[in-house]
């Protein structure tokens, strides 16, 4: 059996129960020091000045939407430019405010979005852009950020699914390239909680200090609320698991692009099309999924499924054909969706063996149509 993604063994490499027993006996549940230590290390990690950590990816982008609000930098209705091949948390985070998405397309090569259409979504009502770090290879953010700048937009990071990736300079990463970052703890993510959670990265201190407030029931000291704010704080159980498996971050990194560069040089069947990534910047892609084409995914799923080898499909429907976003499902987006017919996300984890990763590979080989 070749599992998908093993969180049991993951988590299995660290010491979590005796962290526990400290924890408890510590009586800071809620914002506590450990919230406070993790979210200086992170911060300090990612290359920005501040983090806020919060209850969900969700939450993050929810809520970093929201402060902009607040602070009067975006107003009801105003647009952001979106991918449509991305998690609908992205573009909930859009509506549930009150703005607009505008569906992108994403770029052949890489899947993410394609910034030489960026001039043609341009509308008096874009706002900002929100570049999603998909599968864990950072967005073109030198070209985003010079567009965004020379049209005064704000630049909002998903890094949900990217943490640690950086181009040269190991100082600044995902979540600090643009004027704000939004992060997910989901469990199976690169660095992942017991549970949900989620952080906010900026270098921006008014954003910072709304954004606090607003995570904390709108509230700055007890029983006093200023803001119309909600509960989304990250526990600091979460916040200790995550300060502990922060120090493995970039070495699970590394293992995870060891296993992408056998996958690269080992799978060799003609129907199938390999992930494209920036072999000159290698730490720019994580890795949090490893994703191939083909135009014979289900059969080739099936044989997968057949030899033991788990697959899953991120995502099946651009967020622009959802149900809940019918009134947009006439549009017609044309490279998003041939994409969802033909994407399959292959095992990939800190902990997934060279060994296996060859036998995943022969058998990826050995798929007849």
């Amino acid at each position: 059996m070749f599992p998908f993604i093993d969180l049991a063994k993951i988590n299995a490499r660290f010491d979590l129960r005796s962290a526990f027993e400290s924890f408890v006996q510590s009586a800071q549940y809620i914002q506590g020091e450990e919230s406070v230590r993790f979210e200086r290390e992170f911060a300090t990690y990612c290359g920005s000045k501040h983090c806020i950590g919060v209850s969900s990816g969700s939450s993050a982008l929810y809520l970093i939407l929201k402060a902009y609000k607040q602070l009067g930098k975006l107003h009801d209705h105003d647009a952001i430019i979106v991918p449509t091949n991305t998690y609908i948390a992205s573009v909930f985070a859009i509506t549930q405010n009150n703005l607009t998405p505008i569906f992108a397309e994403p770029s052949t090569q890489d899947f993410l979005l394609d910034t030489s259409a960026l001039e043609s979504l341009l509308t008096p009502r874009v706002r900002a852009i929100m570049p999603v770090h998909l599968y864990g290879q950072l967005c073109d953010m030198e070209r985003i950020n010079a567009f965004a700048k020379a049209h005064n937009l704000l630049v909002i990071e998903d890094s949900a699914q990217a943490h640690g990736a950086y181009l040269l300079d190991s100082h600044t990463r995902a979540g600090a390239y643009g004027d704000v970052g939004g992060f997910s703890f989901y469990p199976a993510k690169n660095l992942g909680a017991l549970g949900d959670g989620g952080a906010i990265t900026t270098d921006d201190d008014e954003l910072a200090a709304t954004l606090r407030c607003l995570a904390n029931a709108g509230s700055t000291s007890k029983y006093t609320h200023t803001l119309d704010g909600i509960n989304a704080r990250l526990d600091s159980l979460q916040a200790l698991v995550l300060r502990t498996k922060l120090a493995l971050l970039d070495s699970d990194n590394a293992h995870r692009r060891e296993i992408a560069k056998i996958y690269a040089s080992a799978i060799t069947h003609s129907e199938i099309i390999l992930p494209h990534y920036r072999i000159s910047s290698p730490h720019s892609h994580v890795w949090h999924l490893f994703v191939i084409r083909t135009k014979a995914r289900e059969k080739l799923r099936s044989h997968l499924t057949r030899y033991g080898v788990q697959s899953i499909i991120h995502y099946p429907i651009p967020v622009h054909k959802q149900l809940v976003y019918a009134r947009y499902n006439h549009l017609e987006l044309s490279i998003a969706q041939s994409l969802q017919n033909e994407i399959l996300s292959l095992p990939i984890s800190q902990v997934q063996s060279i060994e296996d990763t060859h036998k995943i590979a022969e058998i990826l080989n050995a798929f007849v149509l």
